[in-house]
């Protein structure tokens, strides 16, 4: 499967469909990462959306791995230390779903 449809599938799996009108995950490619981001409408004018950055995934093609990256309080991304970088993102995709350091969810 590839990379862009297996995070659009967790994507999708996140947020159950009848409340996506409430928040929405979508996905951002910028080079050789890709940013999970969840959407919510804006609390003073619901036509627009925020912006939240859940997770970075970044590929490294001399080690053929994926890398996961969580934000701080700031919103730059730092290297995620309870998992390994791995050749299939969905282990990436799972640490990030179970989320045992409640760092990505909260």
């Amino acid at each position: 499967m590839l990379i862009d449809a297996k995070i659009q599938r967790f994507c999708d799996a996140r947020i159950p469909e009848h409340i996506r009108d409430k928040v929405r995950l979508l996905h951002r490619w910028r080079g050789n990462s890709v940013t999970l981001i969840e959407t919510r409408p804006y609390f003073q004018d619901h036509s627009r959306w925020t912006e939240c950055p859940i997770a970075k995934f970044t590929y490294t093609p001399t080690t053929k791995k994926w890398t996961l990256y969580c934000p701080n309080r700031n919103g730059a991304f730092r290297v995620y230390g309870k998992i390994r970088p791995a050749a299939d993102i969905q282990a990436l995709l799972d640490e990030v779903n179970h989320d045992s350091t409640h760092i990505f969810w909260g």
